[in-house]
């Protein structure tokens, strides 16, 4: 062997033992790789097992990591099973409807691993049980169509606290085609409960079509109160019809699109006294009768018919038929706040009106209010309406009171129909 193959051989016998540490390192390596076990599934809940006075519509879930759902539900006491969905991988499970109020809910199934093991879903959690529950009634129909001025009215059955009513209107929703500004507004309580209004800045374009949420299961009304229901309002907009009633002009004329359409002579109230005076302000129809017979204690009659009558206040203020104010028609101011017309001008208008018309009533002492009742959200300038929402960062500068009568105990009021 030569000198140079003898140093290449050495060199070789020198590096052989370096690489076969490498090699071992690297299958030691491997070994290790091979017999660790795969990490066993793991389950988050949402709520968290155990929960208690959980919202019925708060997001209810149940994810796997480092495996997948084989099966999953969500049963109540009585083994309804919870609507709900699983992702694509079926990593995730997310009910799909409300729950119950004051139900303990048991999660069952089982989710595998990468070793096909599988691992069981357990535990639960109990829903709140309120001490009472609140219902919410709109005073519009689904399918009216209503006058450009008609307000939304949502009354409840109970009575909601200030600090409470900013969880219910975040709860209320209205859609307009086409958009339309709005706002809600809270107006003094009846004897039944609080009532928000919502109302548009002008008058409705003529055909809007209006649509309201109002998503209030599972909302807090305070007081360990809650709503007992969702509902939805549809309705649409009619015509443009507008009465304008200047009470020195001793007139009244309806207006549309078209122009003056009416311009009958007519008296309003005499205004004497305070109860007699026909308030000044936007007035807004809210029903109409043929034929009726009104009481006004106040005033000292008792069963009196009246023709073609339509209400424009809860104060007791009608358009209506008056053949005994005849003579003062066109010339002076007689009622006790009505607008009287006569039989025939009377019954033109009353077959035209419709509900949420405005009645532009101008020239009297007295402001429409809420001592008057029910609707008088026009009367409210718009900044200042829409700091009666209850999300508005604005005081209202109205000191509206807590309570408020929807009818004046002093108006007069319908007694009975002919044949009723």
């Amino acid at each position: 062997m030569n000198r140079r193959r003898a140093l290449g051989a050495l060199a070789l016998g020198v590096a052989a033992p370096g690489v076969l540490a490498a090699c071992a390192q690297a299958a030691n390596k491997i070994e290790a790789a091979v017999e660790s076990p795969p990490p066993a599934p793991t389950l988050a809940y949402s709520p968290a097992v155990a929960s208690a006075d959980v919202t019925p519509t708060a997001p209810v879930s149940v994810k796997v990591t480092d495996g997948w759902f084989q099966k999953v539900a969500l049963t109540n006491p009585d083994g309804k099973v919870v609507a709900g969905n699983l992702n694509r991988d079926r990593t995730e499970f997310i009910t799909a409807e409300p729950l119950g109020y004051g139900v303990q809910y048991t999660w069952s199934g089982s989710a595998v691993g990468q070793d096909g093991k599988a691992v069981p879903l357990a535990g639960g959690f109990t829903t709140v049980a309120p001490a009472v529950t609140v219902s919410g009634q709109f005073q519009l129909a689904d399918g009216q169509t209503v006058g450009v001025a008609a307000p939304i009215i949502l009354q409840f059955d109970a009575a909601i606290a200030e600090e409470d009513r900013a969880e219910v209107e975040k709860a209320l929703k209205v859609t307009t085609t086409p958009e339309v500004e709005g706002s809600w507004a809270w107006l003094p309580d009846e004897v039944g409960g609080s009532r928000v209004h919502w109302r548009t800045k002008e008058y409705y374009p003529t055909g809007t079509v209006v649509h309201v949420d109002a998503d209030l299961y599972g909302v807090p009304f305070g007081q360990n109160a809650y709503g007992a229901a969702d509902s939805t309002l549809d309705f649409t907009i009619g015509r443009f019809q507008l009465v304008k009633a200047e009470a020195s002009s001793h007139r009244i004329q309806v207006l549309t699109d078209a122009g003056v359409i009416m311009d009958f002579p007519c008296s309003y109230g005499e205004g004497d006294l305070d109860r007699n005076v026909t308030r000044s302000g936007i007035h807004v129809v809210t029903e109409k009768y043929e034929d009726f017979y009104m009481t006004n204690p106040a005033a000292g009659y008792a069963n009196v018919r009246e023709r073609f009558a339509v209400r424009i206040s809860n104060n007791g203020e009608f358009i209506h038929a008056n053949p005994a104010s005849s003579g003062a028609q066109g010339n002076s101011n007689v009622t006790n706040g009505c607008i009287n017309l006569s039989l025939t001008d009377a019954e033109q208008y009353f077959n035209t009106a419709m509900y949420g018309d405005p009645v532009e009533v101008t020239g009297t002492r007295i402001p429409l209010s809420y001592a008057d009742g029910d609707i008088w959200d026009w009367a409210v300038p718009w900044e200042e309406w829409k700091s009666m929402s209850a999300v508005s960062s604005e005081a209202s500068a109205l000191n509206l009171p807590s309570t408020a009568p929807a009818t004046p105990t002093d108006a007069p009021v319908p007694t009975a129909q002919p044949g009723g």
